[in-house]
């Protein structure tokens, strides 16, 4: 086996490649390499200066994910990064795609840093709940400055080489060919007689108390209640009162300390889950389908955004509305959400004018569909309707186009059966708005081909989405377990709690919003029509919130009406006293005394439904996996990211004492509080959820 790492020269130019596809990950065998590599440099006489540089699409991508959570074996990575800087010649990193984590430390390394234009240079261990743990949070202050280093390594996010040289993290800019760009920068320091250079022996950062204080206010409001971003600034800090050999004791200690945290057991499991959401036995080798020629039914606010999400990816897509007038106001909340990514960067103006002109195409007769390789229907939810747009995808569309619905809820299995060609159906269950929202929900239904689910994994990575295979049931995954979550919330308010006080236990909970200001920001009447479909089969034992029945009979449907459980003044809401009203008066009809909830109870009754569901879910093969309903409620619900997901929560909490939980809550609530026999399993065998994503 030929080593990841290999040493050579040519003239006077020492060259250090590192060959460990696909990402150049520095496992054991590239530490050791390096190190090896560095001495032998050091050993020969004919060479003066030497580059490390990465074979293929980027320097050196981090840590090897595969040694997470192992003893380290040396020579670890801060051994490695000192003893590229002690060598007694200069080095250079040469980078090229992407620097990150300890990529970055190991070229922080090096006595001097050359970065190609394009490159992504960052330290995004916070994302792992963790921090630089190989100087980063040392050596980057001593070349950039304080609050540069503590944004940029609080934060996670990568920076640009015009950023990282104007900073001082880099020194010169690469454009053309890789190593000829660093054999050339080697040659002019060898002209130059340019000496070592170690970031240890450059002057420690100056104090700013200024910047310390806002880094901190930032935190306060980006990362509330995370662990990491604090502690990697309070070791940034250090570097202002430390030498070197001090502030790496101090950066491993705070290390050392968020290692043993929850939030980065949560961290890493989000990171390892959707890595592996979308590899699934059933599509393993199928080929995928053709989807350059997208179409869309439908130029509403989910149709538009489909559209424009595909339209931002170089897909062209033809729209087909009703009539001329609901076309052409498609057409202008396409060009409102480019003319938006324009704004922020994402997008040029000449770009935007070449989509309206050239790859989206509005039309009213379903003939324009004709030449499209998959087509996504958007229309209004209703199972009438959604047949008589399949009928006519089926009269016009061509052979093998792929025919997707964007239902929430129906029964795709019916869909499928109204037309002859059952195989090419599915349902792309899209999140508004489509063109932000990561989460797309791929049901399959009992007839989809093999290659159209295959497609459908293909689209959503071509669209930048994280894409969860469900099966058909009403609500799919995250809306069948929404549903059930939400109805705890409205047990517990009819039985005392007001909706604000659920809204702030689950944001201190780290919810970005809770349920009832999410309802009010999907909009009250999406609740209503549910309950109403809903009615004919309900369950006399199930809560109906007639309080909600009446905020939508009197016009008040949330932020888009001004109130709702909350009066806006723009989006910001303040509660609304008369829904305290009406909740009283659900109360007095039921017959219920109100007692007090604590914000402990509120979130684990509401916790404890949503494992609950999430439980039967996997148990009924609507998600194959545990891990299919923490990426669902991770990327599309607002669950903390920090916590992993509903089931590795419940895994860190010990399923024993969770359905110890619900045993106890069914003893006044029988109906509600059942059981799921999966979480009534795996506690008597002591076994967790994350044991069924084996494989």
């Amino acid at each position: 086996m030929t080593h990841p790492v290999t040493y050579e020269r040519e003239g006077r130019i020492g060259l250090i490649r590192i060959e460990n596809g696909p990402v150049n990950a520095l496992g054991h065998a590239v530490r050791a390499g390096i190190t090896a590599a560095i001495d032998a440099f050091a050993a020969d006489a004919e060479a003066g200066i030497a580059v490390v540089y990465g074979v293929g699409r980027l320097f050196i991508g981090g840590a090897d994910i595969s040694e997470f959570g192992k003893p380290p074996q040396d020579p670890w990575l801060p051994e490695v990064v000192n003893h590229i800087e002690a060598c007694p010649k200069p080095v250079i990193a040469a980078i090229h795609g992407a620097a990150l984590g300890g990529g970055l430390e190991v070229a922080l390394g090096c006595h001097y840093r050359l970065a190609m234009q394009g490159t992504k240079l960052g330290l995004p261990e916070v994302t792992l709940g963790i921090l630089p743990g190989a100087g980063g949070t040392q050596r980057t202050p001593r070349l950039t400055g304080l609050a540069t280093a503590m944004e940029m390594i609080s934060s996670g996010v990568p920076v640009t080489p015009d950023d990282a040289l104007s900073s001082g993290l880099i020194d010169r800019i690469g454009t053309g060919d890789l190593l000829a760009d660093a054999k050339g920068y080697a040659t002019e320091l060898l002209d130059q007689n340019a000496p070592v250079r170690p970031v240890s022996a450059m002057p420690r950062p100056a104090p700013d108390a200024g910047a310390s204080a806002a880094i901190r206010a930032t935190l306060a409001k980006r990362a509330k209640g995370l662990v990491s971003p604090l502690a990697a600034v309070e070791a940034v800090e250090a570097s202002c009162s430390t030498d070197l050999t001090e502030g790496l004791a101090f950066e491993r200690a705070r290390f050392n300390e968020v290692l043993d945290t929850p939030q980065r057991e949560g961290l890493i499991h989000a990171f390892f889950i959707e890595r592996k959401v979308a590899r699934l036995p059933e599509i393993d080798g199928v080929a995928p389908r053709s989807f350059a020629r997208i179409g869309v039914i439908g130029g509403g606010t989910m149709g538009a955004g489909i559209a424009t999400a595909a339209l931002l990816r170089g897909l062209a897509v033809t729209l087909i509305e009703r009539d001329a007038a609901a076309a052409d106001k498609a057409r202008a909340t396409i060009d409102g959400n480019l003319a938006a990514a324009v704004k922020r960067g994402k997008l040029s103006e000449d770009k935007r004018a070449a989509i309206l002109s050239d790859a989206l195409i509005t039309a009213t007769d379903y003939a324009a569909l004709s030449d499209a390789d998959l087509v996504i229907e958007a229309v209004f939810e209703n199972m009438d309707v959604k047949k008589q747009v399949f009928a006519e995808l089926d009269r016009v569309c061509k052979p093998g186009a792929v025919l997707a619905t964007n239902t929430s809820y129906l029964d795709i299995n019916e869909i499928a059966a109204s037309i002859s060609r059952p195989a090419d159906v599915i349902g792309l269950h899209f999140f508004s708005p489509a063109h932000v929202m990561k989460l797309l929900e791929v049901v399959v239904a009992d007839k989809t081909a093999s290659d159209v689910t295959a497609t459908a994994f293909a689209l959503a990575k071509t669209l930048g989405k994280v894409a969860v295979r469900a099966g058909v049931c009403d609500g799919f995954i995250g809306n069948r377990i929404l549903s059930h979550y939400r109805a705890a919330a409205d047990r517990m308010v009819l039985a005392g709690a007001s909706p604000f006080e659920i809204d702030d236990a689950l944001t201190d909970f780290g919810f970005a919003m809770g349920p009832y200001a999410v309802a009010d920001l999907a909009g009250l009447d999406i609740g209503y029509m549910t309950r109403q479909r809903k009615a004919t089969t309900r369950d006399p034992q199930e809560v109906v919130p007639t309080w909600a029945d009446e905020l939508y009979h009197l016009g008040r449907l949330g932020q888009k009406t001004g109130r709702g459980y909350y009066i806006y003044e723009g989006r910001q809401g303040t509660p609304d006293p008369e829904v305290e009203d009406l909740i009283t008066k659900a109360r007095m009809e039921a017959g219920i005394a109100p007692r007090a909830f604590t914000k402990d109870e509120i979130v684990r009754r509401y916790m404890a439904a949503m494992v609950n569901e999430s439980a039967r879910v996997v148990e009924e093969g609507i998600a194959q996996r545990p891990l299919d309903v923490d990426v669902t409620l991770l990327s599309g619900y607002g669950f903390p990211r920090y916590r992993g997901g509903p089931l590795k929560w419940a895994d860190m909490q010990g399923l024993r004492a969770l359905l110890a939980d619900i045993e106890s809550y069914a003893q006044d609530d029988p109906f509600f509080w059942k059981p799921a026999p999966l979480l009534t399993r795996l506690a008597a065998e002591e076994q967790t959820f994350d044991s069924l994503n084996a494989g």
